[in-house]
C-alpha cells in the first residue's frame, strides 16, 4: 500500500506552456509520488513550447505529453502550495495555501539556449521547494 502525498502543489503561469510545465516535470523527476503535482494557465496556449521541451530532455526529463491547462478554483482548492510564474492576480485566493511568486523570464518565443538558464532557475528553486516540503513532513 502506497503513502499518500507529501504535499500538492499547483503551477500557474499565462499560457501554461513553457515555465509551469518545466516546473512540474522537475518535481515529477525530483520528488516523484512524495508530491502531487499540477499546472494550469490563466490563458492556456495550444501545446507545450517546444524550446521549453527541448531544455527539458537534454536533462532526461520529457514533458513532450503533457498539454496546457486551464485554471480553475478546484484545482487551486486541492493544492497545498500554488506557484505563481507572472499570472499576476488571475489566481484565485483561499485561505491557508501557501501561495510563492516566482518571478521568471517567459521563455514564450525564445529557442533553446535562452531557455536553459530559465530552465535551470526553476531546476533550483524545486529543490529548494522538496527540501521544505520534505522539511516540513519531519516537523510533523
Amino acid at each position: 500500500m502506497s503513502e499518500s502525498p507529501l504535499a500538492s502543489v499547483l503551477f500557474v503561469c499565462v499560457h501554461n506552456a513553457g515555465r509551469s510545465q518545466m516546473a512540474a516535470g522537475f518535481l515529477r523527476h525530483l520528488a516523484g509520488d512524495r508530491v502531487e503535482v499540477r499546472s494550469a494557465g490563466s490563458l492556456p496556449g495550444d501545446q507545450v513550447n517546444p524550446a521549453a521541451v527541448a531544455a527539458m530532455a537534454e536533462l532526461g526529463i520529457d514533458i513532450s505529453d503533457q498539454r496546457p491547462k486551464v485554471l480553475t478554483p478546484e484545482a487551486v482548492r486541492a493544492s497545498d502550495y500554488v506557484i505563481t510564474m507572472g499570472c499576476g492576480d488571475a489566481c484565485p485566493y483561499f485561505p491557508g495555501k501557501t501561495y510563492l511568486d516566482w518571478r521568471l523570464d517567459d521563455p514564450a518565443g525564445r529557442g533553446v539556449e535562452a531557455v536553459r538558464p530559465i530552465r535551470d532557475e526553476i531546476k533550483g528553486l524545486i529543490e529548494n521547494l522538496v527540501a521544505d516540503i520534505d522539511a516540513k513532513k519531519r516537523e510533523s
